[in-house]
């Protein structure tokens, strides 16, 4: 029986983008194909699990709406069979946050699609998708023209988060003048931090 590496599921309030405050089950995978500096996964830790302990885990939160597959990088991982278990052993709905290098299932409810491409130690793999419900670019004063060729229903622009203070704050004032430049753009926050929950 196949097993998935998980670092953790958690219940708590999406933090960024369109989903922001919706109380969603999130399943953290670990392992990925791209080294970014601002990676928040302990890929090293994770306990092995099937599909049914997964759902047996999501599953004891009945009021969440949304489970929320992240990394890590899911697409390296769960496929349509997967993510078809997940729906009817659940019946939630299914998204999936992905840096792109990877084909995602077709069954999934929502793709946000967060390129990593022209990070240092984040672009060992092209960015292959090029269509999702939400893309969510972290910003760190790269040409967003690179990413004029993706059809999405959702355009995020969101500041890098580091530990120094100072260049936290120089990229948040970055951002909020990127997207005041670029108006087809729209801000998101990590607001998870800002509440201090996960």
């Amino acid at each position: 029986m196949q097993q998935y590496k998980i670092n953790e599921i958690f219940y708590s309030l999406q933090g960024e983008g369109f989903h922001t405050g919706v109380p969603s089950v999130f399943v953290r995978f670990s392992g990925c194909n791209l080294a970014c500096s601002f990676c928040d996964t302990a890929h090293a830790s994770g306990t092995m699990m099937t599909a049914q302990e997964i759902a047996d885990a999501i599953n004891a939160y009945p009021q969440a709406p949304l489970i929320v597959l992240t990394g890590g990088e899911p697409s390296l991982f769960v496929t349509d069979e997967f993510i078809s278990y997940l729906k009817t052993a659940t019946g939630k709905r299914i998204a999936m946050e992905t840096n792109g290098t990877h084909a995602v299932p077709s069954n999934i409810d929502w793709v946000t699609l967060s390129p990593k491409t022209g990070f240092q130690g984040a672009d060992a793999h092209p960015c292959i998708l090029t269509e999702c419900h939400e893309l969510k670019v972290v910003y760190l004063n790269q040409n967003l023209d690179m990413y004029s060729h993706i059809k999405a229903e959702h355009r995020f622009l969101q500041p890098c988060f580091v530990e120094d203070k100072e260049m936290c704050d120089a990229n948040i004032k970055a951002c909020v003048e990127a997207v005041l430049a670029h108006p087809e753009w729209r801000l998101s926050l990590q607001t998870h931090r800002i509440l201090n929950i996960r």
